[in-house]
Formats: C-alpha cells, structure tokens, sequence
C-alpha cells in the first residue's frame, strides 16, 4: 500500500470537512454564509484551494495553471449563483444554474483536472469540486430540496434497500446477458465488505448522488415535473458512464447506470434525502464490486 504523507493526509481531511460540516450542520452553515459581507460570501471559497496547495508542494508539483484554476473555479460558482439567486428569485432554475453544473459535471466525468494530482489523490480534487458546488448551491443560492444530511434516518435506510431490491433483480439478469457483470469472489475477507461501503458511500454514492439527484433532479422537477426529471436525470447519469471501464463508449454501462438511476432518483424523491439514494448506490457498487465484477 503506497504511503500517504502528512501533508496528502491533511489535504484529504480539508476536502472532505466541508462535505461532513454540510451534512451534520448543513442550516448552522448557511446561516454562517449568509451572515457574510457580499464580497466576503462570493470570494471565501478561495480558500478551498489548500489541498491542492497542500498536495502540490508535498510533492513538488505545483503548476500556475491548477494553483489558478483551483483558486477561480470556487470563486466563479459562487459568483455565478449568487446571481442566479438574485435573478431567480423563486428557485424556479435559472441558466446559469445549469451553466455552473455543466462544466462541474463534465469536469469530473472527463478528468479535465486530474493531472493535477498525483497518482491515487485525484479522489481530493473531486472533493473539492463537490465543496466548490455545496457552497454555492446551499450556502449563496441556498437551493431548496436538495436533501443532504448526514443525519441517517431508518428511513434512508429501508428506503434506500429497498430500491436496491427492486433494481438487483434487474440489473444481475441483464448484466450478465450482456457479458458486463461477471460472477466472481475477489478473495477479500467478508470483513472488509463494510469499509468498502463505508468508502464508496462518502468516495463516489455522496458526491454523485448530489451532483445528480440534489442539484439535477431537484432543478428539473420546477421546469419539466417528477417523471420527466427523474428520467431525463437517469439519462444523464448513464451518460455521465460512458467513459468508465473502457477507452471508447462502454454503451453497457450507460444501460446499466441509467436504470440505476431510476431507483437511485426514486429513493432521493421519496423523502426528498440524499441519505436514502446514496445507501442504494453505495450497496450497488459494494455488491457489484465484491461479487460481480
């Protein structure tokens, strides 16, 4: 296992402090952004730049080009949504709602950012995106119905195996028709089926369950109604896989991702919580990770 420095570690625990502070006191956070000066509220998120900083220095790899984009980027998102806050005022979806989320979205699905880091740390600058869009959707455009809370119910839970149950019977048949899942034991001890959970909920289910589900879905439902957000989202959420496993587009993957995220996009919308959605895709990529790879 490669070693992780002091500085990586750091790094790692900032990225991720907004995500945690979001989810356990998402309300006391926004009032504290809120409770900021304009020019203070628009410029602060400058300071998600330290982990790249951090990680970049440690390793001797700082570039003008990253150090500026990890600078603007945050900037311009809250930027461009405190506008889209004023514009639209009853958060019906604004434009720039949408530009900010296309290159966020397309940012992270085409790596554009991930020669940035070295081998292994791209994981944080995800983060940082993620942090760069919580802080813009909640704390300066204080978007309504996104649902995140790390707060776990019961019902996240049974909500969230529930749509599991519904999406396995359909998934595992159609997977391995396709030759795209394949039955497997990849030798890990059952023990570490709970940490690797634990890691694809907070590494891949949270980020992209609010990307898609609290952002997406949620600003789709106030222009085009439930059934066709939740459709056109699993659309772009099977999209969003066209490149994984694969140099071309892996048409099966999309396939399967897009039904997924019908039933990821049904445990978001019942209850309207992030929680739920992301239970259901973190044991999707659990199970298909220990068995059906």
């Amino acid at each position: 296992m490669p070693q992780i420095s002091m500085s990586e570690a750091l790094a790692a625990l900032l990225a991720i402090a907004p995500l945690l502070a979001v989810g356990f006191v998402g309300n006391d956070a926004v009032r504290g952004i809120q409770s900021l000066s304009p020019p203070l509220r628009i410029t602060l998120p400058v300071v998600l730049a330290a982990p790249y900083i951090l990680v970049a220095l440690a390793t001797h790899t700082l570039a003008a080009r990253w150090l500026l984009a990890y600078l603007l980027i945050p900037v311009a998102v809250a930027g461009l949504l405190g506008l889209a806050a004023k514009l639209d005022p009853g958060q019906r979806g604004h434009l720039l709602d949408f530009l900010v989320l296309l290159p966020l979205g397309l940012a992270v699905d085409l790596r554009w950012l991930q020669p940035a880091w070295p081998h292994g740390l791209a994981v944080i600058g995800k983060l940082v995106l993620l942090d760069a869009g919580l802080y813009g959707f909640l704390g300066v455009r204080q978007l309504s119905g996104v649902g995140f809370d790390l707060r776990l119910r019961g019902r996240d839970w049974k909500i969230g195996l529930r749509e599991f149950a519904f999406y396995a019977p359909i998934a595992i048949p159609l997977g391995l028709a396709l030759g795209f899942l394949h039955p497997h034991w990849g030798g890990a001890h059952p023990a570490l089926i709970v940490p690797a959970w634990v890691l694809s909920f907070i590494g891949v289910a949270l980020p992209e369950e609010i990307f898609f589900r609290g952002w997406i879905q949620n600003l789709l439902e106030r222009r085009i109604g439930r059934t066709a957000a939740l459709l056109v989202t699993a659309c772009l959420f099977g999209l969003a896989h066209f490149n994984k496993r694969t140099r071309f587009f892996n048409w099966r993957y999309v396939l399967l991702a897009a039904i997924a995220g019908i039933f990821y996009g049904r445990a978001w919308r019942t209850n309207r919580r992030i929680g739920a959605s992301a239970i259901a895709h973190a044991t999707v990529d659990t199970i298909w990770g220990a068995l059906l790879r």
